[in-house]
């Protein structure tokens, strides 16, 4: 009986963090199910996640492989060594999809700013923690009401400083016109369908791809 209460807080908890996170779900991937939700999900799958697109940054995965391997053998020399790999494997992910996303690198060698890859580093690591903590107010609903532990305010703050740093990516793709990511491929289709690729969809859809 206790688990099944804990498991109920826990997506409960994880569904808190994901509603202010993606500004009260008017983003996509991060919104309510409906009509809209179904045509950018569809826009996005062909003109972001397809194959031929993805395969476009093939080089970038390439790269990133290879210098999590050098790390490796560099760690390990000529003998043995104990790696967490697990850690390693998550900065890879987070690299790649950044680079693909944005061009930037935060995890490693040669990061793009070191505060600024800071930044994205604190916001990711208390985004998994809040997303993993167990919310008392899902088993005793009376304390939702005064959000006793702050875990919703903690969640509109978080919510509000990845906002402004995705935005920060945003404005710089508009400076910039000229790299290849998926963010200069999203500000291209706003030119043409503004109404589906809004500011706030273009930040859902960096959410939903990390």
């Amino acid at each position: 009986m206790i688990g099944s209460f804990l498991l109920v807080a826990y997506f409960s908890s994880l569904a808190i963090a994901v509603f202010h996170i993606g500004r009260k779900g008017k983003r996509n991937g991060l919104s309510p199910y409906g009509d809209h939700w179904r045509n950018l999900r569809r826009l996005t799958a062909i003109e972001v996640f397809s194959a031929s697109r993805l395969n476009t940054f093939a080089s970038i995965r390439r790269e990133e492989v290879k210098n999590l391997l050098r790390k490796i053998h560099k760690i390990c020399g000529d003998g043995s060594a104990v790696i967490e790999l697990r850690t390693m494997l998550l900065d890879l992910n987070f690299n790649v999809m950044m680079r693909m996303v944005a061009g930037k690198k935060y995890y490693g060698e040669d990061v793009d700013g070191l505060e600024e890859s800071k930044r994205f580093k604190d916001m990711m690591h208390e985004f998994s923690e809040c997303t993993r903590v167990t919310n008392l107010g899902d088993l005793f609903p009376i304390l939702q009401c005064i959000d006793y532990d702050g875990f919703k305010n903690r969640m509109t703050q978080l919510g509000k400083r990845m906002d402004a740093f995705w935005q920060g990516l945003i404005d710089e793709h508009r400076v910039d016109k000229s790299r290849n990511t998926m963010v200069s491929h999203l500000l291209a289709l706003q030119e043409s369908e503004p109404e589906y690729y809004t500011d706030e969809i273009i930040k859902g859809i960096i959410l939903v791809s990390l």
